[in-house]
């Protein structure tokens, strides 16, 4: 398990790599409450995932045939980024439901794309297939140690900033960010696991007790669309408690209007999921509880010159 100290040298590691994200504390995206924004949305390629492949890339020896990766969309850009940033060759595999927008966001980093049929578990597998016959460095999404401890610099770096809240809201995927979050945080503030209903993956998984498959769908699925929640995010959810709560397709298209309405901040589904927790009454906080919401991801389909 990834303890502070690992997201420590992650992020001194890639300090010199990644955006320093603003936040906002905001009394307009929900009416009458003050809410603590962090815009990770602003990140280099839309999103946290720049974090944690950086770390992977200059924390491993990447092999002369370079990184794969599969992806749902964000995590693709962001490997393949890193990857050109750091000169090495990046070939992505991501499922058609990435959508327009993300696909050619990869495609403008120069990676090998390969687009395949299905999900991300699709484009999973063909990347492991990859990753067995040419000897590339496989960079996983959500489920590998320095990944989590990439993503989990989010967290230190917005301490850091002064977060001031007893409660931060993160939408889930796979879990390297909700998983990050929790090993930097080690129970120092609640942390409320948002999911769409029709990708209910670490809520399945704490219902049944282990990690399961769920089928997944709806708008979110490009990037809130792991069939299983990753064993690393599991464990410490179950070990240092997590609230976890759903939401459906209706209110996270709300939350993206409302961030677009209140501060023009465009983003993707899964940016806007962990706002629709509260819009929704899918979490409801204590009079005096101070709440906090990360949106991460930027990149929506269509995208802004579609």
């Amino acid at each position: 398990m990834i303890s502070p100290d690992d997201i420590d040298r992650a992020g001194n590691l890639i300090a010199d790599h990644i955006v320093k994200t603003p936040t906002l504390s905001s009394k307009t995206v929900w009416p009458d409450r003050n809410v603590v924004l962090k815009l990770e949305n602003t990140q280099h390629t839309g999103s946290f995932k720049v974090r944690g492949a950086f770390t992977t890339l200059l924390s491993q020896e990447v092999p002369n045939s370079g990184i794969v990766a599969a992806s749902g969309g964000n995590h693709g850009a962001a490997a393949a980024y890193a990857a050109r940033q750091l000169g090495h060759h990046a070939t992505i595999f991501v499922p058609e439901l990435a959508g327009p927008a993300k696909i050619e966001l990869i495609r403008s980093t120069g990676a090998d794309l390969n687009v395949v049929q299905g999900e991300y578990a699709n484009a999973l597998e063909q990347a492991q297939k990859f990753e067995a016959s040419t000897g590339a460095m496989q960079i996983h999404a959500y489920d590998a140690p320095d990944t989590l401890a990439g993503q989990g610099t989010l967290m230190r770096e917005w301490e850091a900033q002064g977060l001031d809240a007893d409660t931060v809201l993160i939408a889930v995927g796979g879990g390297g960010l909700i998983g990050g979050s929790l090993a930097w945080l080690q129970g120092r503030k609640k942390v409320v696991a948002v999911e769409p209903k029709e990708a209910p993956t670490l809520n399945a998984a704490l219902a049944n007790g282990e990690p399961c498959d769920v089928s997944v769908g709806g708008i979110a699925a490009n990037a809130l669309g792991a069939r299983r929640i990753g064993n690393m995010c599991f464990d410490l959810a179950t070990e240092l408690g997590i609230v976890s709560v759903l939401v459906d397709d209706d209110a996270i298209a709300q939350a993206q209007v409302r961030l677009w309405q209140s501060h023009r901040q465009w983003v993707e589904p899964a940016g806007a999921a962990a706002l629709a927790a509260l819009l929704s009454g899918a979490y409801v906080p204590e009079t005096d509880e101070r709440v906090a919401v990360l949106v991460c991801g930027a990149n929506p389909a269509p995208g802004p010159f579609e």
